[in-house]
């Protein structure tokens, strides 16, 4: 029996409520200039409080020294073993635009980029150009026909879109064209088996297509494609957990994820504040809630460390708005570290903030690596985040005799 299958014959359905709250990306590394992270840097006065009462720690998504990417590294705050259970990017994107995968789909997660006259990559998200203008150019790629496969095309949000290859015979066991830095030239789409030779093909001739029609548009004018996939069929949080979960997210790829472990998704506002109104709203109907918040990371990405620590101080300025409903269970965390001085995903083990009316309380003063380090949880995986909080919400059942 599994840790999964030990939590499924555990769980039972109790009034109790857990809250995570999931700031993508938080942890960080020192700025030289100061010798601290964006978290110790940023004010977080309602944070410090919680984790004077709570219990802390650091938690690895997948393991020591191996970067996550923010599928796995949800998968695994939500019970899942990201290793057993892996996942593109490209199907939860089309589940998070309500997008319906039909068996034998492969979709993939794009990007419009920008490359020079010699075709080189100069900006993978093409200056984030706005929805309206995603839209636009998904317009000019949707419903192609390839070899007798449909290629179909749809935005997503800023510069990323998703491509559903529809039609008979296509595996999703092909590589990816995003070289994932500037100065290079896009990758060919390349199959792993003999069974993905078909799609590898038609992708290739998309990608040739896209190239073309899209010469003349700047600062869009070309596609970079990740994350190859089909619907994965993964167990239920309602079925492992007893619970009734949902998700408070606006980004469609988190959206995406979450209908595919079982969770309702709540619409929101763009703010933190509207999320944790969404929460209040739909507090007495369920009782698991996944929040999201985006812009820790985005911040981190764009090497932008001061805008990262706004981002931290937004959050804690709100915090007041939902820890004012008396919360049973409440995590704080993130899904990976996204340093600004990195300007991407690091292996760097994250943050975890645990809060409930049974917790042992540590030593831990403030939210912050260096604290956390010194915590009462240690260094954990992130697997274990879930059976952690559900047994601070007295949801498991003793184990054996």
């Amino acid at each position: 029996m599994d840790t999964q299958e030990l939590i499924r014959s555990l769980s039972h359905s109790t009034s109790s409520k857990i809250i995570l709250l999931v700031l993508d990306g938080l942890g960080g590394l020192p700025q030289p200039e100061t010798g601290k992270t964006e978290l110790e840097t940023a004010s977080t006065p309602n944070l410090d409080k919680l984790a004077i009462k709570g219990v802390c720690g650091l938690s690895d998504p997948i393991a020591p020294g191996i970067t996550p990417g923010s599928a796995p590294g949800h998968l695994a705050l939500f019970g899942y073993d990201p290793i057993r259970y892996e996942i593109g990017r490209g199907v939860l994107e089309a589940t998070g635009i309500d997008f319906a995968v039909q068996p034998g789909d492969v979709a993939a997660r794009g990007n419009f980029c920008t490359v020079d006259g010699n075709g080189l990559v100069t900006d993978r998200r093409a200056g984030r150009i706005s929805d309206e203008k995603c839209t636009e150019l998904c317009q000019i790629l949707d419903r192609q026909h390839i070899d007798g496969i449909e290629v179909i095309v749809r935005p997503v949000r800023g510069h990323r879109f998703v491509a559903v290859f529809r039609g008979e015979g296509l595996s999703p066991e092909v590589n990816d064209s995003d070289p994932q830095q500037v100065g290079l030239l896009p990758l060919d789409i390349t199959a792993r088996n003999i069974e993905s030779v078909k799609l590898a093909n038609i992708a290739n001739k998309f990608i040739s297509s896209a190239r073309e029609l899209l010469a003349e548009q700047n600062p869009a004018n070309m596609v970079l494609f990740r994350g190859f996939s089909g619907e994965p069929g993964f167990p239920s949080m309602k079925d492992i957990y007893k619970l009734n979960p949902a998700a408070v997210a606006g980004y469609p790829m988190y959206r995406g994820l979450a209908r595919l472990v079982g969770m309702d998704t709540l619409d929101t506002g763009p703010g933190i504040s509207d999320v944790f109104a969404t929460v209040k709203e739909y507090y007495e109907k369920y009782d698991f809630f996944f929040l999201h918040y985006k812009p820790t990371d985005a911040a981190g990405e764009d090497g932008d460390f001061d805008r990262k620590v706004k981002a931290i101080e937004e959050v804690d300025e709100a915090l007041p708005e939902l820890t004012a409903l008396d919360l049973d269970v409440l995590v704080v965390t993130g899904d990976h570290s996204t340093p600004a001085i990195l300007k991407g995903h690091s292996w760097h083990p994250v943050p975890i903030l645990l809060s409930s009316k049974f917790c042992r309380a540590d030593d831990v003063k403030n939210f912050s690596e260096s604290s956390c380090v010194k915590g009462g949880l240690g260094r954990i995986s992130t697997v274990d985040i879930m059976p952690l909080a559900m047994a601070n919400a007295l949801k498991l059942k003793k184990f054996g005799a």
